[in-house]
């Protein structure tokens, strides 16, 4: 099992800060934000410096998070969307990071299911192909405030494509504010198809409330409305033993210290995992 620190819950921070709270908190792992990483290297960071870090800190990047809007399908929109796999692939394979998440968000929501399917399927397929040579996976993530919302949905999608690198991250807040997966489904998963597990609590949007993640996810673990053991043992069900990540998509926990954040985060985690 490895335990890596979530670039979400340490937000205002920058690249090089998370490999030292990482390293000094008790993870041996970052999921990094693009966001992140690129303002680095946009200012002067280099990837030799970076992994110069990883090296200094003792901290893996176990996972870019994410590579948004995977649902773009017009022409020009599409181009794009290939364009920033290619740029993250490649980020990947300079920080020796084995795993891209990917997502769609409402880019798709207006189309009906047989269309939207066929476009992921589609560009799930080309971004799979983008990573393999390079040993790259991508971990799916299924948005709880869109029509792709179900774990059932991403893994029949990957069943559909036949390709070896598309797996799905199980998020908790995702999957329960999103109403269509059980904790049953999870336990019942093969575990090679989990890449990593989001460890997070919550709510879904009440009747007639906006979805808006800086609401409904503002919520220490305990706090919310997730059945945080029940996912927790799902996931320990499977056997899976891989990465688990604290996300703490808090507005109210941001304030912190950030070193702090990040001893809390793992501090809860490992009180249910254990």
């Amino acid at each position: 099992m490895k335990l890596s620190l979530h670039g979400v819950s340490v937000w205002y921070s920058n690249a090089v800060t998370q490999l030292r709270i990482a390293h000094e908190t008790g993870y041996s792992g970052l999921e990094i934000l693009p966001e992140h990483l690129y303002r680095y290297l946009d200012n002067g960071g280099s990837y030799a410096k970076y992994r110069e870090l990883m090296a200094k800190y003792d901290i893996e990047i176990t996972c870019i998070n994410a590579l948004k809007r995977i649902g773009r399908f017009q022409p020009e929109e599409r181009a794009a969307l290939l364009r920033e796999a290619e740029k993250v692939v490649q980020a990947a394979v300079e920080l020796r990071c084995p795993v891209v998440q990917i997502m769609a968000l409402t880019e798709l929501d207006h189309l009906p299911d047989a269309a939207r399917d066929a476009i992921l399927l589609e560009n799930l397929c080309a971004i799979a192909d983008i990573g393999k040579p390079h040993g790259i996976k991508f971990q799916i993530e299924v948005v709880a405030f869109t029509a792709f919302n179900s774990l059932q949905h991403a893994l029949d999608l990957i069943k559909q494509s036949g390709k070896d690198n598309l797996g799905v991250v199980v998020d908790f807040w995702h999957l329960h504010a999103g109403g269509g997966t059980t904790p049953d489904e999870v336990a019942r998963m093969d575990k090679d198809l989990i890449y990593g597990v989001h460890f997070c609590d919550g709510r879904a949007a009440y009747p007639g409330e906006a979805w808006d993640e800086w609401v409904q996810r503002n919520y220490a673990p305990g706090e919310g409305d997730v059945d945080i053991p029940a996912w927790v043992a799902a996931v320990k069900a499977t056997g899976y033993n891989g990465v688990w990540s604290p996300e703490l998509l808090s507005p109210r926990n941001w304030e912190d210290d950030l070193w702090d954040i990040a001893r809390h985060s793992i501090d809860d985690m490992k009180k249910y995992i254990h």
